[in-house]
């Protein structure tokens, strides 16, 4: 690989304008394909093996038209004055008018008289396309529009709005992007070498896009796994960038002409980069292990964006630095203007005195992250509702609306569904009636085919209350056989338990499989430990800061959380997945340059404090920039998103800080040479991976080899 690498490297600064012809060919044929042949997005909500999955199959099988979409139409008199029921009459009438809308219900009056609820009930799904986005949502605009218009508060809530206004402005992608930019400049000291990590990672997502386009004409993908992959592949796609760069730039600076700086340093940092988009695409595979199709599509959304970034970092910079030239180096540099006093870097100066005092570095490192993670302990899920949407948005404001008028239970009915073969509907209405926690329940209606009975229960509580969840279950732990308790507030609940157990599975796989994957690069059982002990302890702190964040409400407002809210059920796999790839590309970069120093002058202590000095800025650069675009991402409204963009930056901050500036030279100073220690027995089991490769690898190995230096002793 490494002579593959240098070939690619230099071929390409040596013909740029080749590469570049081929990726804006790439890039039309892509588009020109996703435009063609691409589908769209939508949630598939169908969830294998949940209990309110067997209710909502029942419907659909024995009720025309049932088991479909549902929204909720709130209308409110500003004024408190009694709303006419001419209008009432008209909204129900426009609405009977509706594609695919297969009930709408009676207007349900609040007792003030001000306030009027009703449901729509669809024949098909959320995810049809009929329905989804603006297809579903404009025509319930327009059929309440006179309402507003007489100067009525008309608000849309429930199922199809929520989905639908869940769709991202683009406005955090964009002060990502103009962060990042900045941070570059300041980074390189030049506009030139600061550009070509951002348009390179520009170019290498919109490839990525148009690939996930492509994937939604073969499979269902979530409406947010096109987020997650912009997400990740923006802030993946810079780093890889920016690392390359930096290296070219440094074979600039010790004389290289452009075709051998680009090759040398594809040759040397291009290993790490391949290597650490490895670890991603691995994390990534893991959330097929988190038993919902949603995380499956996420992986595969994201993973091409991993490899089409990836593609184009390997590719497009060393064309385009061949093209820069010396433009690349900072300008004091180009005119002999630059200070040639050789000054030790701050990250190597601060490594060495973490190196002095090991112990007391690493244990107040550990107790600082141990503290920030305790919060988790009391974390709480939930997929998410109206209550945690912005209040910017018109889900927010009729589910306000209706907690306020109806109680919060309005907002979540139970669906109870009864098999007429092994119980009587009208007596299982009598006993939800009676239980406790349930506010009402509607008349029982029987299936054209008399297979089911089935009627709505509304409980005291709204659907994020963790008691509404505990009422679920004992809800069907009290009903007799042959009764379903289904509905979205149950389904949520299923699979809020269901992540909940699949969560320690996903990071079982994900981190043994980087764990080996670790070992093969550095021939070591320590290092790959050691690093994913780190890891999964700045991804814990993260999420005590999420809890604390969202759950608790500290600090909410700056994020424009008006209220405290569970942390979304679909963030912690997520995050997790994500975020542990993340961190290894880290600590790939720096292992990286550290196991080199070890090799060249085996001295444990020192090749820390070069290695670090060698990365620190780089790896701090490239953490600033990727935590710039995530906070980009948490000014969006969409709560989910938001929650997934603070949290992913929480825990790059800490990674980038508390580990690899204190834990990683405290624990490497204290374990020595024992960090590169490999039984005799699993080093002939392993194979071989190099995460960078230089010319004098195999003499220096060959001399350690001579002696007994890099294996401690007795070992």
């Amino acid at each position: 690989m490494n002579r593959i690498l240098y070939r690619l490297g230099a071929g390409a600064a040596a013909h740029p304008w080749r590469t570049i012809s081929a990726w804006v060919a790439v890039l039309v044929v892509a588009f020109g394909l996703a435009g063609a042949l691409g589908g769209t997005t939508h949630d598939d909500y169908d969830i294998p093996g949940a209990r309110a999955q067997v209710g909502i199959e029942q419907l659909r099988a024995h009720v025309p038209d049932g088991g479909g979409a549902t929204a909720q139409v709130v209308v409110h008199d500003p004024d408190g004055a009694a709303l006419d029921p001419t209008d009432l009459t008209g909204l129900v009438q426009r609405l009977h008018g509706l594609d695919h809308a297969s009930h709408v219900s009676e207007p349900r009056v609040s007792a003030d008289g001000d306030t009027a609820l009703v449901t729509v009930s669809y024949d098909v799904p959320v995810t049809d396309p009929d329905l989804v986005g603006a297809n579903g949502y404009d025509p319930l605009v327009e059929a309440v529009a006179p309402l507003r218009a007489d100067g009525l508060q008309a608000e849309l809530g429930g199922e199809l709005p929520g989905g639908a206004e869940s769709e991202l402005s683009g406005s955090g992608e964009i002060a990502g992007v103009i962060a990042a930019l900045v941070l570059l400049v300041v980074s390189f000291g030049s506009v030139v070498a600061a550009g070509l990590p951002l348009a390179i990672a520009l170019m290498g997502l919109a490839v990525g896009s148009a690939g996930v386009t492509l994937l939604t004409a073969t499979m269902d993908v979530s409406t947010a796994a096109p987020t997650v992959a912009t997400m990740v592949g923006l802030g993946v796609g810079i780093d890889y960038a920016l690392l390359l760069v930096t290296r070219h730039v440094e074979f600039l600076g010790q004389g290289l002409d452009r075709r051998e700086a680009a090759g040398r340093a594809m040759a040397t940092a291009g290993r790490s980069v391949v290597f650490a988009s490895a670890t991603v695409l691995i994390s990534l595979m893991g959330l097929r292990l988190g038993g919902l199709p949603v995380y499956s599509t996420f992986g595969y959304a994201t993973a091409l964006a991993v490899v089409a970034v990836l593609a184009a970092a390997i590719t497009l910079v060393p064309a385009l630095c061949g093209l820069a030239g010396d433009r690349l180096l900072p300008r004091r540099t180009r005119t002999g203007r630059g200070d040639r006093g050789a000054k030790t870097p701050l990250t190597a100066r601060w490594a060495a005195r973490v190196a002095r005092r090991p112990v007391a570095a690493a244990l107040a490192a550990l107790t600082f992250l141990l503290l920030l993670a305790a919060p988790t302990l009391g974390m709480r899920t939930w997929p998410q509702d109206g209550s945690s949407n912005s209040p910017s948005t018109s889900v927010r404001r009729a589910y306000d609306l209706i907690a306020e008028e109806y109680g919060a239970g309005a907002n979540g009915p139970f669906t109870i569904v009864v098999d007429t073969t092994r119980a009587d509907a009208a007596t299982v209405a009598d006993l939800v009636a009676d239980h406790a926690g349930i506010a009402g329940v509607t008349t029982p209606v029987t299936s054209p085919d008399g297979a089911l009975g089935f009627f709505a229960a509304e409980p005291t509580t709204g659907p994020a209350d963790e008691r509404t969840s505990d009422l679920v279950t004992s809800l069907r732990d009290d009903l007799p056989a042959g009764v379903e308790v289904t509905g979205t507030t149950p389904l949520f609940a299923d699979i809020t338990g269901m992540l909940s157990g699949r969560l320690w599975l996903v990071v079982g796989f994900v981190v043994a499989v980087s764990v080996l994957l670790l070992a093969m690069m550095f021939r070591s059982v320590v290092v790959p430990v050691k690093a994913a002990v780190m890891n999964l302890l700045s991804i814990g702190a993260s999420y005590g800061v999420l809890t604390a964040v969202f759950q608790w409400g500290w600090g909410g407002s700056v994020l424009g959380i008006d209220h405290a809210v569970a942390v979304s059920s679909w963030v912690p796999i997520l995050n997790f997945a994500i975020l542990f790839g993340l961190s290894m590309d880290y600590e790939v970069f720096l292992l990286s340059r550290i196991r080199e120093e070890w090799l060249r002058t085996g001295d444990a202590r020192g090749s820390v404090e070069r290695g670090l000095a060698s990365t620190g800025r780089v790896i701090s650069s490239a953490a600033a920039i990727m935590v710039v675009v995530f906070l980009g991402f948490s000014t969006e409204a969409d709560t989910v998103v938001k929650q997934l963009g603070f949290g992913m930056a929480a825990a790059i901050v800490l990674d980038a800080t508390v580990v690899r500036l204190v834990l990683v030279p405290a624990t490497m100073t204290l374990l020595g040479r024992w960090n590169w220690w490999l039984p005799a027995w699993l080093d002939r089991l392993l194979p071989t991976i190099q995460a960078e490769r230089h010319e004098s690898d195999d003499q220096i190995w060959d001399d350690f080899d001579q002696s007994d230096e890099r294996t401690p002793a007795g070992v």
